[in-house]
């Protein structure tokens, strides 16, 4: 069986809205190795202080095992393994770096694949993520003005991206849902 064969048959779900984030969940988890690559060759050596974020990979790759015991609380993991990746690339980076960016798409999973007081509850992490701007204090590293725009326009098109494709991923779910 070849490896895009077993990923899919990894993600899949028969709940429409957890197998499209179990899809979701691989595809942040696979893109993760690459992501201190762009840092580090956007900032240099001091850029390899985003490796913290490998730290959240084992939780994203665990979102479809989760969700075949119990698919809210691997959807409920997807969220949270989101908000806490953001959270801490946030310290690693500094807040200017704009990778708060990525609070975006793990609110929208909220919103889209939970219903009643789970979004609420998953909907306020996300706010109290938001509400820590300004106040992680100084980062794990520091950068160039230059380097930080680069930062900047690579996290906010990166989570831009992200949000594109839950939104293409769930919103049909969550009609369907309702």
């Amino acid at each position: 069986m070849s490896l895009a064969r077993r990923l899919r048959a990894y993600a899949a779900h028969p709940d429409p809205a957890t197998s499209a984030c179990n899809r979701i969940a691989l595809l942040v988890a696979s893109s993760q190795p690459t992501y201190p690559l762009y840092i580090a060759g956007l900032v240099g050596r001091e850029g390899w202080v985003a490796c913290v974020t490998f730290l959240s990979t084992p939780f994203f790759l665990a979102v479809p095992a989760l969700a075949r015991r119990n698919a809210s609380a691997g959807r409920t993991l997807l969220v949270l393994a989101g908000v806490g990746n953001a959270v801490l690339a946030t310290k690693a980076l500094g807040t200017v770096s704009g990778v708060e960016a990525f609070l975006v798409p793990t609110a929208l999973i909220a919103l889209l694949a939970f219903r009643g007081r789970l979004r609420l509850g998953l909907v306020l992490v996300n706010v109290f993520a938001t509400l820590l701007h300004g106040a992680y204090g100084t980062p794990w590293a520091e950068f160039s003005a230059q380097s930080y725009t680069a930062l900047l326009r690579l996290n906010a098109c990166s989570a831009g991206l992200l949000s594109v494709v839950i939104l293409w991923t769930l919103i049909p779910r969550a009609s369907a849902r309702r």
